[in-house]
């Protein structure tokens, strides 16, 4: 279970939507320290918000804000790409994979040391896309799935470093990526806050929305998270090593 309180949080895509909310949400539970990762320059208007020029596709800036950063307690992997995309352009998936995906696995990467060291966690946002895929969002729903079976692999990975990995399952959320949806959403705020919840909670996989949140206890007690355990009791590091 993770604090938010005098933690040491990173948010990346934090200059608008559920990043911003998620930022203003750490703050009012008392965050020592938020850094909040953009990809355009913006003024915080708290002093504890460090901003940060941090494209997830660019492992320069990600080396850079890894050693600018330093010591951290949570990493919330939220910066993501929402495009329509019926699987015609090769270019548009790739897209899709490149920031959702690689992103989230390569800003992992790179703060791993940080998080090992204080025993923190990581926070994935994957979306109710990667259990049933959106046809007109193809890429997207492909690339959130492959984020879910990412934060799978790293919960069992990484639990004997003690950082612990929290799958975010959201179904629409009022930004401007689900603008277009002429549908029922929930607000960034509320998302945001479901979300912290999770993560003080101790939640593996948190659903931080009505929709979700209507399908949650079924996925909890379901055979494919029994599934999931049994694999990841099954995982003995000393028989994957050199």
């Amino acid at each position: 279970m993770s604090t938010i309180a005098g933690a040491t949080v990173l948010v990346t895509g934090a200059n608008r939507g559920i990043g911003r909310a998620l930022v203003e949400e750490a703050l009012k539970r008392g965050a020592q320290h938020v850094y909040a990762g953009t990809r355009r320059p913006f003024a915080p208007s708290d002093e504890r918000v460090t901003p940060l020029a941090l494209d997830v596709t660019d492992a320069t800036q990600i080396r850079e804000a890894a050693e600018k950063v330093g010591s951290l307690d949570i990493l919330i992997n939220n910066a993501g790409i929402g495009l329509a995309d019926e699987l015609v352009d090769r270019a548009v998936l790739e897209q899709h994979l490149a920031v959702n995906l690689l992103g989230t696995h390569d800003m992992t990467q790179a703060f791993l040391p940080a998080l090992t060291r204080s025993r923190g966690a990581v926070v994935n946002m994957a979306s109710l896309a990667a259990w049933a895929a959106v046809p007109a969002s193809a890429g997207y729903s492909i690339s959130k799935a492959a984020v879910f079976s990412l934060s799978q692999s790293w919960r069992a990975l990484l639990a004997g470093q003690g950082v612990s990995v929290h799958t975010v399952l959201p179904g629409p959320v009022d930004t401007a990526m689900t603008q277009s949806f002429d549908i029922p959403k929930a607000s960034a705020q509320a998302t945001a806050r479901n979300i912290l919840d999770g993560v003080e909670k101790g939640e593996e996989d948190i659903f931080p929305d009505p929709l979700s949140q209507s399908l949650a206890d079924s996925w909890r007690s379901g055979a494919i998270k029994a599934l999931e355990r049994q694999y990841a009791a099954a995982y003995m590091p000393e028989t994957h090593t050199s």
